[in-house]
């Protein structure tokens, strides 16, 4: 045994031996309990993100538009559209939507069938990370892996809600899988990597270029550990990337070449662009804050989303959501980089580091220094790698636990996890005793660990198996407890956040997550809709029942009528569409039935100039009458 962390020459990366340089890696084989642990934990989190699912209602009303219109209209479902006319899609890549779309189309329009997919995306997700950490690091790795993934609340939060970001973290983790997979097997590496490219493409038309913050991880994982020559590890990257750009770019051409009379305006596009939308707006625009159409300015000191740095994670915004054991990762990363010190090129300690530190780094840096449009929610895409570093480097770390190093470093990292937890518990009101629980067994499991191989053999054992569980609930029982309340509550509009507050979570709109500034409903989007306007919204036959300023206006009255409304200027108000003569022709032909304001989605911010001299023309042209909270123009009649 050596008195380091450093790893003996001849040690494996894991449980599994690396083997000849030339021979494809197998994983263990599954023993009846790691069966039965494997499927408990499967189905510990399908109830997790299964319970009580239809709480969240339509929880991002934005979406929720987009999916009834899909499960609608063909068109509508292929190009992301908000309302079953096709009048302007959401602001993203409509992947995310072609999944509820379909649910929807099976089982009819409603909450429960638009967030069953995505809470079928969390279960396969957790599932995919073990299988991906378990093959080089062993059951007990993989198990962990899991359980972190499971409890991180942001992800208890978005694998119950309708934004894209549950299928980009699925899609993500499973190309992280095949990278693994290609590195190990060089027979078989070209198409492990041309999946590997390909599931990254189809990430990119789940939440566009966010998808490619893995690629860094992944190109230098491959580059380096790859048990193949030099050439044939450029040339299958090269295949990877162009299949990567196949299937990115399939759609991004489709929507290009199709005749721009006969589809739906590029929401969040200033020219009815998808390239713009794909370079500018949620391209280098996150990065710099310059985003043209966005409400509001970017972030930079003290801007509307959060100062910039290295502690932005670690805030009281986001820290809640991801940060419990991104401390732990860091560490952990650090460990696995040590104990890899100066193996062979092929080494799978240091291939695994690349692949999930690297993931974990590009995507936290980018997150903590981006100027431009960023929510709690984006740190989601965080745990993935969180989970993956903390699983493999607790049981490298456990298996030398007879090391004094390697119980210093357990233990201090114990110390830190209970006291990021007890912070965090502290920001989010969480009753006093989780936190003083937390913190207890995080110094308690710290000195179990420093003095449990001097004690007698049998007491040793028993040392062990206590410092462990108390170790357990110094890391989870916080995440766990932030997790368990977030699904306990409502969580509902454009811009969610786990926490472990009570109560139900219901934001308005908000710019970049799927309504506008003009936003006016909470709820599941149709609470302020009353039955006359209903009844209102479903007479005669209209091309749109009614048209209204942002997506976030016009979507509750499309989800309570299930009539057609046009969301004029996109989600923000600010796209150029329709045009005022454009307008104009809709309503002489006789196609918009009602113009529709209420609340703040009347003049304000939140408004481009094309639809501030729409509403400027209604109300001098059309009479105003008065439904509930709604001022209503019939566009079928001049005053």
């Amino acid at each position: 045994m050596t008195s380091t962390l450093t790893r003996p020459a001849d040690a494996s990366a894991g449980p599994v031996a690396d083997g000849p340089a030339g021979a494809a890696a197998r994983a263990p084989r599954r023993s009846r309990g790691e069966r039965v642990a494997f499927w408990s934990l499967l189905a510990g989190t399908a109830l997790l993100y299964l319970w009580d699912l239809t709480v969240n209602g339509y929880s991002n009303e934005f979406y929720a538009a987009a999916v009834q219109a899909g499960s609608e209209s063909w068109k509508a479902w292929f190009f992301g559209s908000l309302d079953a006319s096709n009048a302007i899609t959401v602001d993203k890549t409509p992947a995310a939507l072609w999944l509820m779309g379909l649910s929807a189309r099976v089982l009819g329009f409603s909450s429960f069938s638009m967030l069953l997919p995505q809470a079928l995306l969390g279960v396969v997700s957790v599932a995919a990370l073990y299988g991906s950490v378990r093959r080089w690091f062993g059951p007990a790795a993989g198990f962990v892996a899991g359980v972190v993934l499971a409890l991180t609340p942001v992800a208890a939060l978005m694998f119950r809600f309708n934004n894209p970001d549950a299928l980009l973290v699925l899609l993500s983790v499973v190309a992280a899988y095949a990278v693994s997979r290609a590195i190990e097997s060089p027979k078989r590496a070209l198409r492990w990597m041309v999946l590997a490219g390909a599931l990254v493409g189809f990430a990119f038309l789940s939440k566009m270029m966010q998808a490619f913050l893995v690629l860094p991880g992944f190109v230098a994982a491959y580059a380096v550990a790859a048990r193949v020559s030099l050439g044939r590890r450029v040339l299958h990257l090269l295949a990877a990337f162009a299949t990567m750009l196949v299937a990115a770019g399939w759609w991004i051409l489709a929507v290009e070449l199709w005749p721009a009379g006969s589809r739906p305006y590029i929401g969040g596009s200033q020219t009815n662009s998808i390239l713009e939308l794909t370079l500018g707006y949620n391209g280098l625009g996150r990065l710099n804050g310059d985003e043209t159409g966005s409400v509001g300015g970017g972030g930079g000191a003290g801007g509307q989303w959060g100062t910039p740095g290295l502690t932005r994670l670690l805030g009281s915004e986001m820290g809640s959501q991801i940060a419990w054991l991104l401390p732990a990762a860091l560490v952990a990363l650090g460990v696995l980089v040590v104990v890899a010190g100066r193996a062979p090129r092929t080494d799978r300690t240091r291939a695994f580091a690349l692949v999930w530190g690297g993931w974990l780094l590009v995507t936290g840096l980018t997150f903590s220094f981006m100027q431009g449009i960023i929510h709690s929610y984006y740190t989601v895409a965080l745990a993935p790698a969180i989970g993956a570093l903390v699983g493999a480097a607790s049981v490298v770390l456990w298996r030398r636990r007879h090391e004094l190093p390697a119980r210093a470093t357990m233990a201090g990292t114990t110390v830190l996890t209970a006291g990021t937890a007890f912070g965090l518990l502290s920001d989010t009101g969480t009753h006093g005793w989780v936190r003083w629980a937390v913190l207890v067994a995080g110094f308690a499991a710290a000195v179990l660990l420093l003095v449990g191989p001097d004690l007698a053999h049998g007491w040793a054992r028993r040392t062990a198996v206590a410092a462990a569980g108390l170790v357990a609930v110094a890391a989870l029982l916080g995440p766990a407890t932030s997790a368990a309340a977030t699904v306990a509550k409502a969580n509902t509009g454009a811009i969610p956040s786990a926490s472990a507050w009570s109560g139900s979570s219901t934001t308005r709109g908000g710019p970049g997550g799927g309504g506008g500034m003009g936003g006016f409903l909470g709820g599941n989007g149709t609470s302020g809709v009353t039955d006359e306007m209903v009844a209102l919204l479903q007479e005669g036959d209209y091309t749109w029942a009614a048209a209204a300023v942002t997506a976030n206006a016009a979507a509750p009255l499309q989800l309570a009528s299930g009539e057609p409304v046009m969301a004029v200027g996109g989600f923000n108000g600010t796209d150029p569409s329709p045009t005022l003569a454009e307008f104009k022709a809709l309503v002489a032909d006789g196609q918009v039935h009602y113009f529709v304001t209420s609340g703040s989605n009347g003049r304000g911010g939140g408004m481009g100039q094309a639809d501030s001299q729409i509403q400027t023309w209604v109300e001098q042209t059309f009479t105003a009458t008065t439904v509930g909270t709604f001022t209503v123009y019939d566009l079928t009649s001049a005053s």
